[in-house]
């Protein structure tokens, strides 16, 4: 295993300090040289990183290219806008600084953590690599230890390609975490849960270190009347049971119209069908889950509700059929935390105000999902909600789209990132403001006798 010392953590981040004092990584040849590097090398090891994915979520190979090796676009997107995004922004003066200039200089922030999750343990690191590549950092990665296979190959892609200096990859379980987290840094990007986001937190408080945390919580697909029903259940399959559901803005439960409950039920049960077969355990489409702790708590929440279709199980395999279960309580455990995984539970409604004030009872989710053509609804569900992001008749596409911001709001997460967003997260915004000297009024230096009413008005 390529990976940095525990013993030598505090060394490689002095290290890393010491060559972002050089000023090299300010250079934004430097940075785009950098990352075209990181592409190449993502597509040097592409079977290495499929291989890796199989092995630790049994994950598809058209998955893996469709939501992990697919970072590469948004390598091309930062390369192709850097050099704007770089430049100083001139900003507004109001006319009593006539005399003055303003500009705005996005610069970076340093040294920063990176520490991923397992669930798309690859592109989850690489993405916010990106941005802090792009705006000029140094970096230290930790993959998660879960997703061992894709960890190492991290560890190796970063130590093959790139000076540790610059970029390093440290792995290993929670020790190596709160190793890292004793140590200063100048930001900490951190994707997973919220509990685990909140010890992120009260780490960076210590050093007043800033925070992007990327987190999740139950994100609600709203399933109203006025809709093309073949197109709803194949986009909510599709974005439920990818990675066997383990996706941090996968539907995690269904509020669903009662006039339709039926018939989108059944249309769920054909196109799961479509797409795994009749026995999803044979399909080479559909992965596993990631650990045997994660599919015994999943396991647990089929003793709640009614389980319409699914609901087979195989320890050995860490195989969980996907499942849709009816008749769902909210005091029900599958309703008290995120599901990660290929349940679906379905929860009808009446009238679209009991689901706004179903969602409006419950933390912020990640993401919320909207199924209608009537605009009146739309308008609503978006006004009268609150959520990371909003995806209107589809599920999870919002992801794959670099000009929308991605971040949670409330206990759905911190800050934002994805193509510019990524270049903002990890730069600091440098306030410049210039005066000339072809003027200098003296309205503003003492003494101040006789200038009160000309401030007054100046105020006014």
């Amino acid at each position: 295993m390529i990976t940095t010392e525990l013993s030598n953590i505090g060394n490689i981040i002095q290290t890393q300090r010491d060559f972002f004092k050089t000023g090299k990584t300010k250079d934004v040849n430097f940075r785009i040289e950098q990352l075209k590097n990181l592409k190449q090398a993502i597509i040097e090891h592409e079977q290495s990183i499929v291989e890796a994915l199989q092995a630790d979520l049994h994950k598809p190979e058209v998955e893996t290219y469709l939501t992990e090796i697919s970072v590469i676009k948004d390598i091309d997107y930062a390369i192709k806008h850097l050099q704007n995004w770089s430049k100083p922004q001139k900003a507004a003066v109001s006319w009593d600084f006539f005399s003055y200039s303003a500009k705005i200089y996005p610069e970076p922030l340093g040294v920063v953590l990176i520490i991923g999750p397992w669930n798309y343990p690859f592109q989850l690191i690489i993405s916010p690599l990106i941005g802090a590549i792009a705006a000029g950092n140094c970096a230290i990665i930790k993959p998660s230890e879960i997703a061992s296979h894709t960890s190492d190959i991290i560890a190796k892609i970063i130590a093959k390609h790139f000076d540790p200096a610059y970029l390093a990859v440290v792995e290993g379980g929670v020790e190596a975490s709160q190793k890292l987290l004793a140590e200063k840094f100048d930001h900490i990007f951190f994707t997973g849960g919220t509990a685990v986001g909140k010890i992120i937190m009260a780490a960076a408080a210590k050093y007043l270190t800033p925070v992007t945390l990327e987190l999740g919580g139950k994100s609600p697909c709203i399933v109203d009347t006025d809709i093309n029903l073949e197109h709803t259940v194949r986009r909510i399959t599709w974005g439920k049971f990818i990675n066997a559901g383990q996706t941090c803005i996968a539907p995690d439960y269904l509020l669903v119209n009662k006039t339709i409950k039926k018939d989108l039920i059944d249309g769920l049960e054909k196109s799961l069908k479509e797409f795994y077969g009749e026995n999803p355990a044979s399909s080479p489409d559909y992965a596993r889950i990631i650990s045997e702790k994660h599919f015994e708590r999943l396991v647990s929440f089929l003793k709640d509700g009614k389980v319409v279709i699914g609901g087979e199980n195989q320890p050995s395999e860490r195989y969980i059929a996907p499942t849709l279960i009816d008749n769902v309580s909210l005091e029900d455990s599958v309703m008290q935390e995120e599901i990660f995984g290929p349940i679906l539970p379905i929860i009808e409604y009446t009238d679209i105000a009991e689901a706004i004030a179903l969602i409006n009872s419950r933390p912020k989710p990640l993401a919320l999902y909207f199924f209608s053509q009537d605009k009146n609804l739309q308008k609503r569900v978006l006004q009268e909600t609150s959520s990371g992001g909003v995806c209107i008749n589809d599920t999870v596409m919002q992801v794959g789209v670099s000009s929308l911001p991605f971040g949670g709001v409330g206990d759905s997460g911190i800050g934002n990132y994805h193509g510019k967003a990524s270049f903002d997260t990890f730069s600091h915004k440098k306030s410049v403001l210039q005066n000339s000297f072809w003027l200098d009024l003296k309205w503003r230096y003492a003494p101040y006798e006789g200038k009160l009413p000309l401030i007054k008005k100046l105020l006014g």
